[in-house]
Formats: C-alpha cells, structure tokens, sequence
C-alpha cells in the first residue's frame, strides 16, 4: 500500500500536464479575454458615437445655448433648470407647444404601433399554409420595409399632391367618397397622410418577426385542435396568440420606439415645418433646436423625451415580466 502511494506521487511528480499546469493559466486567462478584446473597438465606436453626444446633450441642457454661443458653446450662461421649467410650463407658450406636441405623438404612436401589429400579424398567420406562389408573396409584402426612407416616404409626397396626386384621383375622381380633393399634407389631414405612411413602412417588419416567431409553434397542436373541433380562430385564439407572447412583447416595445422617435418620415413628409396636427416631438425638438436656434431648451426637451422612454420601457418591461413569471413557474 505504502509502494503504491509513494508510485503515484512520483509519477505526478514526473507527469508534464502537472508541471504544465500552471503554465496553461496564462493561455486559459488569454482566450476568456479575447472576446472581450474583439469587442472592445466596437464598445469604444458605441460610446463615441451615443454616449459622448448624450452627455454633451445633457451639459448642454443646463445652459442658455442660443446661436449668439454657437461658435464656442461651452462658453455659454449656466441656466440651472430654467430650460426643463420653461418646457413643463403648460401655462406658456413654450410648454403648451411641447405639450401639444408629445400628445399627438402618443396618438400617433398608439395607432401606428397597434395597427402595425394587427396588419402584420394577419398577413403572418394568412402566410403559414403552403400554396402557390407563397413565397414571391412573402417577398413583395417586406418590400416597403426593404425600401431607404427618402426613397418610400418622397413617393408617398407626390402620391399625396392636392391637384395631381393619386390619393386624390382615387379617392375623389374614381370612386367619389370625397366632395372635392382634400390637401393631405396641410391641416389635419396631416395626421392620417402621416399614420398612412408609417403603417405602410412599420407592419412589414411585424409580419417578419411574428412569421419567424410562428415557426417555433408545433403543427400538431393545431392538428389536435382540429380533431377536437377548434376553428379557425378558435386555434387563433387558443394557440397562436399565447404562443408568441413572448414575441409580441419584444416586438411592441421595439415598434413604440422606433414610433415615438421617428423623425425621418414626418421630416421627408412634410419638411422642416411639420402641420400642427402632425406635430410630432421628434420633429419639434428639431424646430426648437434648429430652427428657433435655442438648443439649451431644444436639449432640455430631448433629455424630457429620453426619460420618458425610460419610464415607459421600464414599467413595461416590469409589468411583461411580471406577467410571464407564473408560466414560466
């Protein structure tokens, strides 16, 4: 027995995985460190290109920032929170504006976002059963989600066109719903030219990510289904619908972002100066910034916007979680 023992210490001893052993650390150390490496460039690119100009967004909230300071901002008055107080005064013109702008952004955002859903979520499910001539379907209907912004929204601004655009001619020419031609990018048409415009580029990106969430559902629940008689929309509602919460839960959150912060389409819509009724916050932040050249209270306002969004996504996420904690037990 006392052989034995001493046999296997010497061989330990002469073994070269244990003597190598604390030589491998280095190279163990090395290779958990190398993902970390490779991401570090694009750790720096993301900081330089958000959060440096957040945070000179958020210094430059704090001060009386008007085109007389351009040139050398930092040297600008320090204003404390007079920019945030002017914003939230609903009494002034100034917060009144902005007040104004964030509801029509809110009503603007919750039709887009629930339409998109319901459009994109009908076309998924119509999708799931094979025919012919199904995936040059599939294809056209990501089409408006594929095009560039400038491209999709400028033909939307000449289909839109009081005397000669198609909207006009179908509408009021073809099958007389409407008195006379109606101006869609002035007034409160506005408001719908521009739901229109969004719904048509935002529900192919739903259609996309419920038709890929579809795929996770086994057929034979809904062969089971029908052997005890579910319809249709009993499946619908039964099956299809819990089964990707999950998704739809991630896919609202990301279209009620992407909705509130669209610039993009109103801006190519409608220029610099958007129509009161289509006053969204993005394009009114712009106004104030680059317009009104007061980027102190234009900052102020987009800190506003970002704690909003903060608020809003936190709660959502934490009423979500809540929700799906007792299925996932």
């Amino acid at each position: 027995m006392t052989t034995t023992v001493t046999e296997q210490a010497a061989v330990r001893k002469e073994s070269p995985g244990a003597a190598d052993g604390p030589r491998r650390r280095p190279g163990r150390i090395r290779r958990i460190g190398l993902p970390y490496l490779l991401l570090l460039p694009a750790l720096i690119l993301e900081l330089l290109v958000h959060l440096v100009p957040m945070v000179i967004g958020i210094v430059m909230s704090f001060k009386e920032l008007t085109q007389f300071y351009i040139r050398d901002w930092d040297t600008a008055p320090w204003a404390g929170l007079d920019n945030y107080a002017m914003s939230v005064d609903f009494n002034a013109p100034v917060g009144e504006a902005l007040l104004h702008s964030f509801l029509v952004t809110v009503a603007f955002t919750l039709l887009s976002v629930g339409l998109c859903w319901l459009i994109g979520t009908a076309a998924a499910i119509s999708m799931q059963d094979t025919f012919r001539g199904r995936g040059l379907l599939r294809a056209l209907f990501l089409v408006p989600y594929a095009l560039p912004v400038y491209a999709a929204v400028i033909t939307w601004v000449f289909m839109f066109q009081h005397d000669n655009g198609l909207v006009n001619h179908v509408l009021h020419d073809q099958l007389h719903l409407t008195d006379k031609p109606s101006f869609w990018l002035i007034g409160d048409n506005s408001f719908y030219a521009l739901l229109t415009v969004s719904v048509w580029k935002g529900w192919p990106f739903a259609f996309l990510i419920v038709m890929a969430g579809l795929q996770n559902i086994p057929r034979e629940l809904y062969e089971a289904a029908a052997l005890d008689g579910a319809g249709v929309w009993q499946q619908i509602r039964r099956i299809t619908l819990p089964s990707l919460s999950a998704v739809n839960q991630v896919l609202v959150l990301v279209l009620f972002l992407w909705t509130f912060n669209d610039f993009n389409t109103p801006y190519v819509l409608f220029g610099k100066a958007a129509p009161e009724a289509a006053d969204l916050v993005s394009v009114h932040i712009y106004q104030a910034s680059f317009v009104t050249w007061n980027f102190g209270a234009g900052s102020a306002m987009s800190v506003l916007l970002l704690l909003f969004l903060l608020i809003v996504t936190g709660v959502y996420l934490a009423v979500t979680s809540r929700g799906r904690r007792p299925a996932d037990a």
